[in-house]
């Protein structure tokens, strides 16, 4: 009988161990069967919800930064009045069209950005670099012309341009190491357009108008935009990359067209002295005229028939 009992009770164990993990009925049945259309999931970042977006809080505050800039800028060009020094500085930054598209390039780039720390990381070199220079930019343009990079310092402009379109193509770790990459040589490029055009007078407020420009096109265009990140941006993101590449052969090609050289017109020779210009200079105190550097003897200015020229004052 003990055998009995034995294997009796060994086989509830059996049963209830099976029981436990399948599930009792009742557990069973109280599950919900989805459906397969919820059991497939959406892709993320196919189909962003624009309405949800569009009504959140960060979205509000990323978008006030950008459109204060415009309306700053909008502003600045219709009110007349007089000009700051931060303010002229700002509107400097974006007269150096080649290097503002570098930096949109750099926006789209940060707002692609799998995590905010990349986008601090593109943003803080970025900073790094152009304050930097721009602290310490005597020396360190001294050294610079210099060096043998002297003679090439016009190629690293349209080279920042490229190089941001070409890092818009890279995915991945790649895409943020040569945005990186990108972020310091385009703030170093335009650190060469600040530095040289503040005529070495270190204006202070100058200089902090197109540091705060060059963060504004940066930053403001990337916030809003990477609300809506996705892989639905990676297309339109190499269409820029395309264009900013294209623009920078463009720009790169430009500096190596000779420009029209502006000659004096040919002499006609149809005209007396064959057509060469005369030049007659009388001085003001009676001395003997001149003709194109050369000394008219005073008879030649006498009338042909010796009558002379009549005294005013005897009539």
């Amino acid at each position: 009988m003990s055998k009995q009992r034995q294997q009796q009770r060994a086989k509830k164990r059996r049963q209830q161990q099976g029981q436990s993990a399948t599930g009792s009925p009742a557990t069973v049945a109280a599950v919900p069967v989805r459906s397969t259309e919820d059991a497939v999931p959406v892709p993320a970042g196919t189909r962003p919800d624009f309405r949800r977006i569009l009504r959140s809080s960060s979205f509000r505050w990323s978008i006030s930064l950008l459109l204060f800039g415009l309306f700053f800028l909008l502003l600045s060009q219709t009110i007349p009045h007089d000009y700051g020094f931060m303010e002229l500085g700002f509107l400097f930054t974006l007269s150096v069209y080649d290097i503002v598209l570098a930096m949109l390039g750099l926006a789209v780039a940060c707002a692609m950005a799998p995590r905010a720390a990349d986008m601090r990381n593109i943003v803080l070199v970025f900073f790094c670099v152009l304050a930097g220079m721009l602290m310490f930019f005597d020396p360190i343009f001294q050294a610079i012309f210099a060096s043998p990079l002297g003679d090439y310092l016009f190629l690293i402009a349209p080279g920042a341009v490229m190089l941001t379109g070409a890092s818009l193509w890279l995915s991945g770790v790649w895409r943020q190491r040569a945005v990186m990459l990108a972020a310091g040589v385009v703030a170093f490029s335009m650190s060469l357009f600040i530095g040289l055009d503040d005529l070495g007078i270190g204006i202070f407020d100058f200089t902090v108008g197109t540091v705060l420009c060059s963060l504004w096109l940066v930053v403001a265009p990337a916030l809003p935009l990477r609300r809506f990140r996705g892989p639905w941006l990676t297309i339109p993101s190499r269409i820029v990359g395309s264009w900013l590449v294209v623009i920078g052969i463009i720009v790169l090609a430009s500096l190596y067209v000779p420009l029209p050289m502006k000659a004096p017109a040919l002499p006609d020779p149809t005209m007396p002295d064959g057509g060469t210009p005369m030049e007659l200079q009388i001085p003001d105190d009676g001395s003997a005229p001149t003709l194109n550097g050369e000394e008219l003897p005073l008879d030649l200015l006498a009338p042909d028939d010796g009558t002379g020229i009549e005294d005013q004052s005897s009539q």
